[in-house]
């Protein structure tokens, strides 16, 4: 693959994804193109594949950089094989518990026809589904049969904003046309793809070289994962395949699916905290203690939820010098959506992907993969290793920022064509594994990075949650 130039523009997906993470252009020569046909797994109307594997390559040269700051010597070659790739991004699909398949969407997240087009619900989560039921005016044990002819009544966009108005999640399905000209469609367009800024000073980074064996460039790092659902997960899990201690706290008042909490708890250690705990010595005195042990705080939570607890960016980085936070949200820091809530499925919604995506029928589609989590994940995860790279010269406290709509956005119009590595596709059975846990034996797909001397398999299976804290104190 030739690099970007000062004379050229990123071309290809992989250039514009390291060019979004400010990547030295010329490290792209170390991304070997792998032999073999390109994976079919990820087929679609838009460049799944190349989203998918830009995002996977650019956070594998990522942590074949920072592996070269610690340990000295070239920048390790990073290969990323297509149908790793491809499989990683359906992991749900392929994840057995005890041979029993995963729970993806429940009842009531689905599309609907409304009145005048199509509504997207998201209601997975137990208090979602009972604001969606509560918007409507259904009962409480309804189920999709009441609530198909409740939407059916109403115009899309009337169930938008009365199930938003009462805490759920509903988005009408609207035409890429019709995002683009929408305030929030704009808003997240005009943001970069990967937000990155220095937000307080701090000495350099000093790390040690990284330890012998497979090469695990986030040794020593504490990661504080604060997030939910997918694209944090994701990010966090990756952390953790590259040596990071990775500590995952969940409020015990919103208790995460354990399907995703197997799904993407490799490599990781859980706790339950309640933040309203705030006795002398309580759960709220304990989070700061660990934030005063932490490196990376991953967040992934609504707009604004945390912030109340003194846990903002700013906030953080004030009482911890040197911090690195990652925020995903799902529309953007700027818009009339901004504060609002959101999921993958949402956000394809939303933004055209699934009008896109719609069948010979008009019913809405979607893509093959929940990629705007996968890939953000990805991207979020490239972020934090290249912003420690930096730090151990530059220091600075650092904030990065991603949304799911600016990944749709750069989905939909952004991705360029050109050349690009295409790995063997073929039988995904290739790329999973089982591991036994004490969630019980899980078949899950085995990670999608690689680069010379890096890890091959997660670094140790799910644990359940706890009320102590396993990890750090």
């Amino acid at each position: 693959m030739m690099p970007m130039t000062k004379d050229r523009s990123p071309v290809t997906a992989q250039e514009q994804a390291w060019a979004a993470l400010d990547g030295p252009p010329d490290l792209l020569r170390r991304v070997a193109p792998a032999a073999g046909k390109a994976a079919d797994g990820l087929q679609s109307a838009l460049p799944v594949m190349e989203l998918a594997r830009a995002c996977v390559t650019s956070c594998s040269l990522a942590a074949a950089e920072l592996a070269a700051r610690r340990n000295g010597g070239p920048v390790p070659a990073v290969r990323v094989e297509d149908g790793a790739v491809a499989t990683a991004f359906t992991s749900e699909r392929h994840l057995r518990l005890d041979g029993r398949p995963a729970v993806t969407f429940a009842p009531l997240s689905k599309f609907w026809r409304a009145a005048d087009g199509w509504v997207r619900t998201h209601a997975n989560y137990p208090h979602h589904r009972a604001r969606l039921l509560a918007a409507l005016g259904a009962p409480a044990g309804a189920g999709p049969d009441v609530v198909g002819k409740l939407v059916e009544a109403l115009p899309a966009r009337t169930v938008e904003e009365a199930v938003y108005a009462a805490g759920g999640l509903a988005v009408a399905v609207r035409s890429p046309q019709e995002w683009d000209a929408h305030p929030q469609g704009r808003a997240a367009a005009a943001q970069p793809l990967v937000a990155r800024e220095r937000i307080a000073d701090a000495p350099a980074r000093t790390l040690p070289p990284a330890p012998s064996g497979p090469l695990l460039p986030a040794a020593g790092l504490r990661v504080l994962d604060l997030t939910r659902v997918l694209a944090g997960p994701v990010a966090t899990r990756t952390l953790g395949l590259l040596g990071a201690d990775v500590l995952r706290v969940d409020s015990p008042l919103l208790p995460e699916l354990e399907d995703q909490h197997a799904d993407t708890g490799f490599g990781k250690r859980s706790a339950l905290l309640d933040l309203e705990d705030r006795s002398d010595g309580g759960d709220r005195a304990l989070l700061e203690k660990l934030l005063a042990l932490a490196d990376v705080v991953v967040t992934g939570y609504r707009p604004g939820a945390l912030d109340e607890y003194g846990l903002s960016a700013h906030d953080m980085a004030e009482r911890r010098p040197g911090l690195v936070v990652v925020q995903i949200r799902a529309w953007g820091t700027e818009g009339p959506w901004a504060g609002r809530r959101g999921f993958d499925s949402l956000v394809q919604a939303a933004s055209g992907i699934a009008a896109t995506e719609a069948g010979p029928d008009g019913v809405p589609g979607a893509l093959p993969a929940q990629a705007l989590d996968h890939g953000s994940g990805y991207l979020m995860a490239a972020a934090v290793l290249r912003a420690v790279t930096d730090q151990t010269e530059y220091g600075g406290s650092r904030l990065v920022q991603l949304s799911l709509a600016r990944t749709a956005s750069w989905l939909m119009h952004g991705i360029g064509t050109g050349p690009a590595p295409s790995g063997e596709g073929g039988d995904p059975r290739r790329w999973l594994a089982e591991t036994d846990s004490e969630l019980g034996r899980i078949r899950h797909a085995l990670p999608p990075l690689a680069f010379d001397g890096g890890p091959r398999t997660w670094a140790q299976p799910p644990v359940r949650w706890g009320r102590s804290v396993p990890a750090w104190l």
